[in-house]
């Protein structure tokens, strides 16, 4: 390095138009532009670097908010922009832009366009090595975001105490093609949310580093320099954006992140304040040295014109205008040759001699003063004798930790043990930040499964109370099947009395229906005895009945005759007499049938004597 200069915090201001959700409202637009460097809200101005009204275009933006600083950077200088303000007011737009649209791209892509514009115009001596990272800090984790599994990075200092983030990924780039590839990779792996003031609202802070060496092959000279490229999380109104569940917890570590940048800035800002709390976030320890430190920094506060974010808009003008007093000290990050070493070494050794000197007779000064003697003015080491010593450079070189007295050589064996010390030391700090870095892991993982214990706890909660009402819901059934079993019982009982009761009605009805059966059986014999009689009279009737036809035919021959010698008149009555009695006979026959069929009817029973009697007492006369 060379010797440090002291350069400001550059805070550009930038106001978006009214988007459309704001024209709908009918928003008041509230920002008065005065002059280049000054933006007015209800009458207060604000003064910055430079004030970008909305109908600045993307390249106007760049030419005034980065152009220098990629000049800067290729001269051996770290630098640093990021966007800073609330949730919806162009930060990405500015950093980022759409990254394939010459007109829209933001400052990102525009500066790897310009850092190899550059470089193919420069000498052609210089040999460049480009590498770039890509990362983002996430509910205060660093994830990588061009290696996904690398989810909570651990930021380290290097030996000169300037952070860095260990284990990052970082690509060779060649061309600005492959840094928008870079680009483009790590901006899918992004998280983002809608939320009701963005459809694309940035959850995390991105980073994406630049690191460009570049070695003079003719003078051997080596350059270094980072850039830093910040687009910030806006701060977020819970009210306003609608934010719930997991997009409610990063809100309020985005919130948390912010607010220790203010504080920082604050601090910075104050300038009297002995301890500045960079190690407040992640994001503040990796931007310590943008903040404060050896960087040339660069502040773009983006701003709604809405009256509805008047608020916001004045918080974040706040903010720009304490940042504004940052002083940054600054240097070139040279690599000295051996040549250039010794030279310093011989150089920092006479300082020492100067400074023994001048402490030497400050010592004597002061003892005789103290011994009660007047020392004469002429004699008084003047302020003029003290500044003749050049500032000691605050370069942290091997020569400062030295021993002090003039004269004194210190041989290469001591200068490797002083450089063996130090990298012991900071190997020690490095271990360190792994250790704190495993610990701050085991007790993530740790929180991790308390919440899942927690969850399962409230889990088993909540299926306890689901068994306890299922438990209730089953008693209060069971009570009631112990009701409905009673009354079963009961019914059971009456039924069993029922039972006896038909079954002994039963029993009587079955000795009835034996004693029927057997009734039945003694008439069905009868009747079959009576059956068989009819039988044999029915026979009998027809022989008699037969008889009775062939005597009487007989007889009506024996009158034909008759009839023939007597008289024709008389015969024919004596005939009609014969058949009234014939017919008369067939009469009494066919009752006699009938009744033996209608004996159970009327209790008319006919014995067989009768019907001999009967029969035989026929009497056919004239």
């Amino acid at each position: 390095m060379v010797d440090a200069a002291e350069c400001g915090v550059r805070v550009m201001c930038r106001f978006r138009p009214l988007n459309e959700a704001e024209i709908t409202r009918g928003d008041k637009y509230i920002p008065k532009f005065k002059e280049d460097d000054t933006v007015v809200i209800t009458g207060k101005p604000y003064v910055f670097d430079r004030v970008l009204p909305p109908n600045t275009s993307q390249e106007q933006v760049y030419d005034q908010c980065a152009k220098q600083i990629v000049k800067d950077v290729l001269g051996g200088y770290n630098g640093t922009i990021f966007a800073y303000g609330q949730t919806s007011s162009g930060k990405t737009h500015t950093m980022e832009g759409k990254l394939h649209d010459p007109q829209l791209m933001g400052i990102i892509p525009r500066i790897a366009h310009d850092i190899f514009d550059h470089i193919y115009s420069m000498d052609e001596n210089l040999e460049f090595h480009i590498k770039v990272s890509y990362f983002e800090i996430y509910l205060d984790k660093i994830r990588d975001l061009l290696d996904v599994s690398k989810t909570n990075l651990a930021v380290h200092e290097d030996k000169n105490r300037v952070p860095y983030v260990k284990g990052c990924t970082e690509r060779f780039v060649s061309s600005p093609e492959e840094v928008m590839d870079v680009i483009d990779e790590g901006k899918a792996n992004r998280h983002v949310a809608v939320t009701n003031m963005n459809e694309h609202s940035s959850r995390s802070h991105s980073i994406f580093l630049i690191n460009i060496k570049q070695e003079n092959i003719e003078t051997e000279k080596k350059l270094s320099g980072k850039l830093y490229l910040v687009d910030l999380a806006g701060s977020e109104k819970v009210s306003k954006t609608g934010a719930e569940g997991a997009v409610l917890d990063e809100a309020k570590n985005i919130n948390k992140s912010l607010s220790a940048l203010g504080n920082v800035i604050s601090a910075l800002a104050e300038g009297t304040k002995t301890h500045v709390p960079y190690r407040d976030s992640k994001m503040t320890r990796i931007l310590q040295d943008s903040l404060g430190g050896n960087c040339r920094t660069t502040i773009i506060i983006c701003c709604s014109p809405s009256i509805y974010n008047e608020a916001e808009t004045k918080s974040t003008l706040m903010f720009g205008q304490r940042a504004k007093t940052i002083k940054n000290t600054v240097s070139v990050n040279l690599e000295l040759t051996a040549e250039e070493w010794k030279k310093k070494f011989e150089k920092e050794k006479e300082k020492n001699k100067s400074l023994k000197n001048i402490i030497q007779k400050l010592e004597a000064e002061l003892n005789r003063w103290r011994n009660g003697e007047n020392v004469p003015e002429e004699e008084q080491l003047s302020s003029k004798d003290q500044k003749s010593v050049e500032p000691y450079d605050n370069t942290p070189i091997i020569d400062n930790l030295l021993p002090a007295g003039g004269g004194v050589s210190v041989s290469s064996k001591e200068q490797s043990k002083y450089e063996e010390d130090i990298s012991n030391l900071y190997k020690q700090l490095d271990d360190k930040d792994d250790e704190i870095n495993q610990h701050s892991q085991l007790a993530e993982k740790l929180k991790e499964q308390m919440m899942d214990q927690e969850e399962l706890l409230a889990s088993t909660r909540r299926d306890y109370e689901k068994i306890q009402e299922e438990l209730c819901r089953l008693q209060t059934e069971n009570e009631l099947a112990k009701e409905e079993v009673k009354e079963v019982l009961q019914a059971l009982e009456e039924l069993a009395v029922n039972y006896d009761q038909k079954s002994q009605e039963v029993e009587e009805r079955e000795q009835t229906n034996l004693q029927l059966t057997e009734e039945l059986q003694h008439k069905t014999a009868l009747l079959s005895a009576v059956q068989r009689e009819l039988g044999q009279l029915q026979e009998l009737n027809g022989l008699q009945r037969k008889r009775a036809a062939e005597v009487l035919n007989l007889l009506l021959r024996d009158l034909s005759d008759i009839g023939a010698i007597i008289g024709t008149s008389d015969v024919k009555a004596t005939v009609v007499r014969a058949d009234t009695h014939i017919h008369c006979l067939h009469t009494r026959t066919l009752s006699i049938h009938l009744n033996f069929y209608d004996i159970h009817t009327g209790g008319r029973q006919y014995r067989k004597d009768n019907i001999i009697t009967n029969v035989s007492q026929l009497d056919i006369r004239n």
